[in-house]
């Protein structure tokens, strides 16, 4: 044998066990059926897709097996898909199928929403008697009449066809291929978002439009834009006794003031006077000494009576100003609700204080 000879057996010596190890290690990768597998597609037409799944030969999807292409999703040669193995035998290319593997995701996607309470959206594309047949991710769910939001009747659940919904997943049997969903309580979970959202954004002192959604006698119910606050009725106005003020209409638009918001019960407390300047702040533009007002008693005191001219205003009538005579009480003169032309003495906003006359408005002085 000569020294050439000898190095070339030496060569195909060493590399026997490394070529058959690789091919040992490409027959353990051949996938089996049932198996999901990834793949790069080769070839792409009305005939079928060629995929190249990284064994000896490429993988075949047939037509019947990528229906789900081009209405769920779209792909093109070079795209890396997944891929759910039909057949694989020894002797031909490995079967596989587009279909299955997304509708096997859209299994782990249903499991997944339903674990965390997530809406998932869905095509409604048909129905029945008793609802809604919506497509999820290649899947058939259920949607019941009593789940649609709307309450809508059997004849108009063929207007609801072609809708994408969003649904939230109330029940899941894998086994008997049973999904049933819910669109209103997908509906109250968006709501619930959308109310912790703006619960979290509130911020007290700030100034914010509002509608007016009920109106009781302990105050008023404000809708923020998904919840609602409460102005007691001690903030709708300045004026003490707003039982006789024009309360706000349900429906009615209006800017509040955030009082306080307790996120962990998820209360807000709201004023509507507070949006305003307190009309002590702004009297002296409106009034002046001298001028004459109608006021209406609210209060009587040994030494004198209260008098409200406007609002949150209230002024002292003093005794020695209620009559010409000498009396000892305020009620031999006034009555408490009575209406009366008033003298402004004289004003001090910065104190709070005002001074008025009944007898210098009725006799002069």
């Amino acid at each position: 044998m000569t020294e050439v000879s000898a190095l070339r057996e030496s060569q195909v010596a060493e590399t026997t066990p490394a070529l058959k190890a690789w091919l040992a290690g490409a027959e353990q990768k051949r996938p089996r059926r049932g198996d999901l597998v990834m793949g790069t597609i080769v070839a792409l037409d009305a005939e079928g897709a060629w995929v190249d799944i990284g064994t000896k030969s490429e993988g075949f999807v047939p037509p019947s097996e990528m229906l789900t292409l081009g209405r769920h999703w779209q792909a093109k040669p070079g795209d890396e898909v997944q891929l759910y193995v039909l057949r694989a035998d020894d002797d031909s290319p490995v079967v596989l199928s587009l279909d299955r593997a997304w509708r096997h995701r859209g299994w782990q996607e249903l499991e997944a929403h339903y674990e965390s309470g997530e809406p998932i959206e869905a095509e409604a594309c048909d129905f029945n008697r008793g609802g809604l047949i919506v497509d999820c991710h290649g899947l058939s769910g259920f949607v019941p009449l009593s789940q649609i939001a709307g309450n809508p009747s059997q004849d108009g659940l063929a207007l609801r066809l072609g809708d994408r919904l969003k649904l939230k997943v109330l029940k899941l049997n894998r086994g008997r291929r049973q999904i049933i969903l819910s669109e209103r309580a997908a509906l109250h979970h968006l709501k619930e978002q959308q109310r912790k959202a703006l619960l979290a954004d509130l911020k007290p002192g700030e100034v914010r439009r509002g509608r007016v959604s009920g109106v009781h006698s302990f105050g008023l119910f404000v809708d923020l834009g998904g919840i609602d606050g409460l102005v007691p009725a001690s903030e709708i106005s300045w004026a003490e006794d707003n039982h006789n003020q024009a309360s706000p209409k349900p429906g009615e638009e209006l800017d509040v003031y955030i009082m306080k918001v307790d996120q962990a019960c998820g209360r807000v407390v709201l004023s509507l006077r507070r949006t305003q300047p307190h009309p002590w702040e702004t009297i002296a533009h409106r009034y002046q000494e001298g001028q004459l007002v109608t006021g209406t008693i609210t209060k009587l005191v040994d030494f004198g009576a209260f008098a409200r001219i406007d609002g949150g205003i209230e002024g002292l009538v003093h005794i020695s100003e209620l009559a010409e005579r000498r009396i000892s009480h305020p009620k031999e003169v006034v009555q408490r609700g009575e209406a009366l032309t008033l003298k402004i003495l004289s004003i001090e906003p910065q104190r709070r204080r005002l001074r008025l006359s009944l007898r210098q408005a009725q006799w002069g002085g």
